[in-house]
């Protein structure tokens, strides 16, 4: 380590939990684990966790991380640190002093955001490394088992991780029971047949409470792993494994900006008030600045997080800002407290593909401001990924999985829509369809294995 003991961490560390303190801060237990650069490569390729499951896209991004990293096309980030119980972090040990204490204060602003953060409320983190330990045993033995092998797990994983995040996004909204909702559907049955007869109306048609789902379903990986019969039950179980860590990642992902911002109001904050000794106060401003600077052509979240939250104490006081860290997500967060005149001083603007080009489409002026705020919600968290639901796991009594995309204005990017479409079949190993729209025009999708990917305009059957 450079200039500096463990000893001198630990001390450091002490005197960085008593401003926590201070600041009123309430986090997990807090562990560090010092690691050279090669660990922090390998940690960043499996998403920061000390055991996690084999896959070649793992390793894939290993390589792609150390090579853009040995050619000086890239750094390794400041901080990692997981949402767990204790909570654990990382520590390269060629960082300098001033880089580790900004580190190590920054990594508490992120622990008591996981620990407060309603979004993270169904996350379990006091089983996070249980987790992911137990899901590696079990792909790790479906791998070594002789009538499974690693080509049939990796063939199904590859499927599953493509769908993984056509899921449920909300887990604080509970979901009804299907004899719950067949409850609710008789009901609003017999409510329009009363009101069809005072009118003296057609009487509406019974619903179809044998239908499956009975209501539209976005957990695909879930719906696939339910009620397809040919699935083997070690098939079943890795669709339960992705679909248990993506949903340990996504309130990470409805949260970006307003984490990185929050930790780093909190490392400035907690370094600023630790009287350091001014070769260490200098570089430390250093780092802050190279943290929490502006990206020209994009938007860095640590920049943008971190201005609001200035702007929310300056307008609001300090206590606002721990409200907004526990009740908000990303989309809520901007929406509220991203103001014009705060749009404007951050110069931000929207841009759209022309060709191989793009262009400035709208400014935070007085006429576009709106405009570009309504185009950043709409490309934060999971904002940006489309919403598919399934409509009908026995399409037209053929077992045919019908899916239908939530359009909002956006088009499928249709080289994804049919690779989409065969990881489908793949997991429900029958034709599916998949509606959309495509410049406002009804599109479907549809593969049954044995041909090529068709897009038609109208179903062909």
């Amino acid at each position: 380590m450079q200039g500096y003991t463990l000893e001198d961490l630990e001390d450091w560390d002490k005197r960085i939990q008593e401003q926590v303190e201070k600041l009123g801060l309430s986090c997990f237990p807090q562990e560090f684990e010092i690691c050279d650069h090669h660990q922090m490569l390998g940690y960043l390729a499996y998403n920061g966790m000390p055991a996690h499951y084999p896959h070649w896209s793992f390793g894939k991004a290993f390589e792609k991380q150390k090579t853009v990293y040995d050619y000086g096309m890239s750094g390794l980030p400041y901080e990692m640190v997981i949402n767990s119980n204790p909570s654990l972090a990382y520590l390269m040990k060629d960082n300098s002093l001033a880089l580790q204490l900004l580190t190590m204060s920054h990594v508490r602003g992120h622990c008591h955001f996981f620990k407060n953060n309603r979004t993270f409320r169904f996350s379990r983190p006091e089983y996070t490394l249980e987790m992911f330990k137990a899901h590696a045993d079990r792909i790790r033995a479906y791998i070594e088992d002789p009538s499974i092998g690693l080509e049939r797990v990796e063939r199904m994983m590859d499927a599953a991780h493509a769908l993984s995040l056509q899921c449920r996004r909300y887990l604080g909204i509970q979901r009804s029971s299907p004899q719950e909702i067949k409850q609710r559907m008789l009901k609003n049955y017999q409510d329009s047949c009363r009101e069809a007869r005072e009118r003296a109306t057609p009487e509406p048609s019974l619903p179809d409470l044998y239908k499956v789902p009975l209501e539209p379903e976005e957990d695909i990986l879930l719906f696939v792993r339910d009620y397809n019969p040919y699935l083997t039950d070690w098939q079943k179980d890795l669709l339960t494994i992705v679909s248990e860590e993506t949903q340990y990642f996504i309130p990470q992902m409805e949260t970006k900006i307003s984490n990185e911002g929050f930790s780093a109001w909190v490392h400035y904050q907690i370094l600023n008030a630790l009287d350091l000794p001014q070769d260490l106060h200098l570089e430390f401003l250093i780092h802050h600045n190279q943290v929490v600077r502006p990206i020209p052509g994009g938007m860095n979240p640590y920049h943008l997080g971190f201005k609001i939250f200035e702007d929310i104490e300056k307008r609001f006081g300090r206590d606002r800002i721990f409200q907004v860290v526990e009740t908000d997500r990303d989309v809520s967060f901007l929406r509220q407290y991203l103001t014009e005149e705060l749009m404007r001083e951050l110069h931000l603007f929207s841009h759209k593909k022309d060709g191989v080009n793009r262009i400035v489409d709208d400014i935070s002026d007085k006429e576009g401001w709106e405009e570009v705020k309504k185009v950043l919600l709409k490309n934060v968290g999971l904002a940006s990924i489309p919403v598919v639901k399934v409509l009908d796991g026995n399409y037209k009594a053929q077992q045919i999985l019908y899916l239908w995309h939530e359009y909002d204005g956006r088009d499928l990017e249709l080289s994804y829509a049919q690779e989409t479409a065969r990881h489908l079949f793949a997991l429900w190993q029958r034709r599916v369809i998949l509606e959309s729209r495509l410049e406002g025009k009804p599109v479907f999708i549809s593969y049954d294995g044995r041909e090529s990917v068709k897009i038609t305009y109208q179903l062909l059957f």
